[in-house]
């Protein structure tokens, strides 16, 4: 799309946006199945004494209640997916604001109405509801959600203090609110002088400065913007210590050992996974404290700086590929995956799956979205130049055919799956496509220039998000033992992740630590450790794929086609990688260890590392 301004989005080729008549053909239709969804919130009240009494009537009560519970959420889903991507695509049309509002108005009231069947289930006699579940093949659809629900049981409470906690659930954001609030809209960055005159300085153009090929740029870029940090230092130390407060009172009143114990509960993830990751991690910085030297020499410096560590190595790569080169890219790519997978992403990718460029009002970035009925749909603002796009295009594919094969394998109370399983599909596809593109490539400076890349992407997913995910289980553990969070222990604290992790190379600055405060991911808590695991998965799998055979790829296609019936660690397990143990972790530092050593001799190649 070659244009030298942001069109509108009705200015925008139809055959360029995704179609969404899978969902719903017209916005009347979808008005018409939001009125008839608002009805269901009467429909529960009778289920509610014929469950609680406890007796032989339980049972036919429970299977038609999940039946009602199932038909609600789809439609619900359904209604939700369809105004979110609406609104996605244009976030300046009214309309598209208001559908998304009342729908999520809906969502709230509905929850509230059924906020009692989780509770009244778990305070019948767990081992009778199971046989229920596994002996009576009507409860089919619902045995795996029955099964998950009854293992909550230990950290639900009763229906009254649940409906406090639920009242509650909106003033829990407000830490996250504010540090979006504080930082993205109130925090005046300032300019940054540049060789074209100066330009704003925001969240999202920092990334952008720190990539310039002018080091003084980049310096009054960063010194700019921490000290912008600097200046809210305290009041953003505030909000990040309410929300930890908030994380640990939680497991407390739930009754869970520690706030880290409660986040991975749902997904059966025990804390040794999470451990396993940060000690193997910590045990194979080598390549990482490699690549950053390599980085120095590349760059022609004599000491390594934190605002150094982003701007590309292999400048200049220019190379041009229209949006259908690049469907064909990607689905040349999967061919280890088979006939089947190719032809099914590659004609989705051209024929209504995808939103393709940007226009104006439009959400940044990129992702896919999908319900239990219709296309899984892909978010992009592709742009030809950008090779960077062909893999986030070959990433949200990666997303949206495991939605495909989960929805298509499972009932409906079962088919999705957990972000610890999410990164596994989006990074192995991008791992094919790199494979796919560094052997048919013969060029040196494109060979560099993807291997670069490549590293990198690595090093932000795997060390990077395990640093982070050290920094929460550190935060945690502070205000459990009774030590309260201050600016200056949590700069102290990110400070030893900093040393740790860059290495005795890199010279950090008296504002470095900061970082630590900037994070919005920390208001999730122990969340980013998935990505860790996630990209180790993939790499181990996407090897085991192309190296294998038949049988190596159905593994795979197991694992896509669980969902949620299986927990994470099981569906992996399935797949061909085991993610209980050190190994698969270990083999992705290997791999990063190798691909900085390739990059090394590429680099070499081109006469671009310096001693």
């Amino acid at each position: 799309m070659n244009r030298t301004t942001i069109p509108a989005r009705a200015e925008v080729n139809p055959a360029d946006c995704w179609d969404l008549s899978s969902l719903y053909a017209s916005d009347e239709q979808w008005e018409t199945d939001l009125a008839r969804f608002a009805l269901f919130e009467g429909r529960f009240a009778p289920f509610k004494g014929a469950l609680a009494a406890g007796d032989s009537g339980s049972r036919d009560a429970l299977l038609d209640c999940l039946a009602l519970l199932e038909e609600a959420q789809r439609l619900l889903e359904r209604l939700y997916v369809y105004a979110s991507l609406r609104k996605s695509a244009d976030e300046s049309d009214a309309a598209n604001l208001d559908r998304l509002g009342r729908v999520s108005m809906a969502a709230t009231a509905f929850d509230a109405a059924t906020s009692w069947i989780e509770p009244t289930l778990l305070s019948l006699d767990a081992k009778e509801v199971s046989a229920w579940a596994e002996g009576d093949a009507r409860f089919g659809p619902y045995r795996v959600w029955i099964e998950k629900r009854l293992r909550m049981k230990p950290h639900v409470l009763s229906e009254g203090e649940e409906r406090v906690l639920a009242l509650e659930a909106e003033g829990k954001r407000t830490p996250s609110l504010a540090f979006s609030a504080l930082t993205n809209v109130d925090i005046d960055f300032g300019l940054v002088e540049t060789a074209e005159g100066p330009r704003p300085l925001s969240q999202t153009s920092f990334s952008q400065f720190l990539e310039s090929p002018d080091r003084a740029v980049r310096e009054r870029a960063y010194r700019s913007f921490y000290g912008a940090f600097d200046r809210h230092r305290n009041t953003i130390a505030s909000l990040y210590a309410g929300s930890v407060n908030q994380d640990v009172a939680e497991a407390r009143i739930r009754g869970y050992p520690s706030a880290r114990a409660m986040a991975l509960f749902p997904d059966r993830v025990g804390e040794e996974v999470y451990d396993n990751l940060v000690s193997t991690v910590r045990a194979n910085l080598a390549p990482l404290h490699r690549y950053y030297d390599l980085r120095r020499r590349a760059l022609g410096l004599g000491t390594l700086r934190h605002w150094d560590v982003y701007v590309p190595l292999v400048p200049g790569v220019k190379r041009v590929t229209p949006y259908a080169e690049a469907c064909d890219l990607v689905a040349d790519a999967l061919k280890p995956l088979g006939g089947e997978y190719v032809d099914t992403i590659r004609a989705g990718l051209l024929s209504g799956w995808v939103d393709r460029y940007e226009n104006k009002g439009k959400r940044s970035g990129a992702f896919s979205s999908g319900a239990y009925v219709g296309s899984p749909y892909i978010l992009m603002n592709y742009k030809e130049d950008v090779l960077r796009d062909v893999f986030t295009l070959a990433h949200e594919g990666g997303h949206s055919m495991h939605t495909l094969y989960a929805a298509r394998s499972n009932p409906f109370l079962c088919y999705d799956y957990t972000i610890f399983e999410a990164e596994v599909a989006s990074t192995f596809n991008e791992d094919l496509l790199f494979r796919h593109f560094i052997k048919g490539n013969a060029d040196p400076a494109l060979r560099a220039y993807l291997l670069s890349t490549r590293a990198s992407d690595i090093l932000a997913t795997l060390y990077r998000q395990t640093m982070f995910a050290e920094f929460e289980r550190t935060s945690h553990a502070l205000v459990e033992a009774g030590t309260p969070l201050t600016a200056d222990l949590l700069r102290a604290e990110y400070r030893k992740l900093l040393e740790a992790y860059f290495g005795p190379g890199m010279e950090l600055e008296a504002e470095s630590d900061l970082e630590g405060l900037r994070i919005p991911h920390f208001y999730h808590a122990f969340y980013v450790y998935k990505y860790a695991t996630g990209i180790s998965a993939s790499l181990a799998l996407a090897e085991r794929v192309s190296a294998g055979g038949a049988s190596e790829r159905e593994d795979y296609f197991k694992f896509l086609s669980s969902g949620g019936s299986r927990y994470p660690i099981d569906a992996l397990r399935v797949a061909g990688v085991d993610m209980s143990k050190a190994e698969p972790v270990e083999r992705a530092c290997r791999a990063f260890g190798e691909l900085v050593d390739e990059l090394a001799r590429a680099l070499d190649e081109l006469g671009s590392v310096r001693t």
